[in-house]
Parts: C-alpha cells; structure tokens; sequence
C-alpha cells in the first residue's frame, strides 16, 4: 500500500479539497496517494465552486469528489496529516494521539521541509524519510507567530481569495515534493 497524505480543514470543501488536487498534481511522480476531511464536515458535499475551478486547472476532475467528516480511522491510516490549522492539528491529535508525531498544519511542515536535509539511503520510504528529516528541523528553527501556521479559510471571499489560499497550499507542498524526491 502507497504511503497516505491527509489534508485537513474544516468542512472539507475548500482548503483541504484544494491541497488534495493540488498535492495530486505536485506528487504525481512519487509513491504517495492522498485524500482530504474535515473536522466538521458533513458526508457527500460538493466541492465550493471556487476551490473547484482551482482543482480543475490541476489536470484532474474535481466533479465527483465530495466531501467526507474526519474518522479515527483516517488519521491512523495516514503517513502524514496536514492540517489547514493549529486547531484542526488539535481535533487530530485528539481523535487519534498515535498520529501527533506525523501530524503538522500545511504551513508548518513547509518551512521544516524546506529547511530539512534529505537522508541519504531512504528509497523504501521516501514519505516517511521526508517526515524524519523535517521533523530533525523543528528545534533549529527559529520560532514563528502562531498564526504563522494557520492557513487562512477563504470562504466568503471572492475567487482572488481562493487564489491567495491555493498560492499558500502550493507553496507549501513544494518543499514537501522536493524532499520527497531527494529521498526517493
């Protein structure tokens, strides 16, 4: 079975939906398969127009994904969770504490992967070598503003705001890709 990313956010229709199509795009090439939730959201929802048309220009066809209410289950079945916020970060590490060690928002795990050396000898598991390397990071790094961590929720804004969020989640995955591919 290929290593798992969870996105996590709130109802599961914005941010996670986008990092999930996004992450797809970005991770093509590498072992890893991914899947979104929510804290709160409700089952078989679809995807908010704007964070769809986001998702399309990926390449893939957002049209069938719907939304799904985080499980247990989920989190344990995760390589590693990425979360939207600190809060959600939270609501994860509770439903599951076996998961708090591979268990970052989105912004977080960015700035350590970006800061991460890739292990040398990790071609078996390159998503597991990746979440090593940037979790060695975590104490060397200088600390940030809280809020520095969370990812802003566009809803009720206008298409720019999605944008903005999509830009953010992007920029976050690419030291993400980039380590996973060096440990691959």
């Amino acid at each position: 079975m290929a290593d798992r990313v969870l996105f996590v956010c709130h109802a599961n229709l914005c941010r996670s939906p986008m990092a999930e199509f996004l992450a797809r795009r970005l991770l093509a090439d590498r072992p890893v398969t991914v899947a979104s939730a929510g804290t709160n959201a409700m089952d078989g929802l679809a995807m908010h127009p704007y964070a769809k048309e986001i998702a399309a220009e990926s390449g893939a066809d957002p049209a069938a994904f719907r939304s799904r209410a985080l499980r247990p289950e989920h989190l344990v079945d995760a390589t590693l969770v990425l979360t939207a916020t600190r809060r959600q970060r939270s609501v994860c590490t509770a439903l599951a504490p076996a998961v708090l060690h591979r268990t970052f928002t989105l912004r977080q795990f960015g700035r350590l992967a970006a800061a991460a050396e890739p292990p040398v000898d990790s071609a078996d598991d390159p998503l597991r070598a990746a979440i090593a390397a940037a979790a060695r990071v975590r104490g060397r790094l200088q600390p940030t503003a809280p809020d520095a961590d969370d990812l802003r929720d566009p809803i009720g804004g206008g298409d720019d705001e999605f944008r903005r969020c999509a830009e953010e989640i992007e920029r976050s995955l690419r030291p993400l890709a980039a380590l996973i591919g060096a440990t691959g």
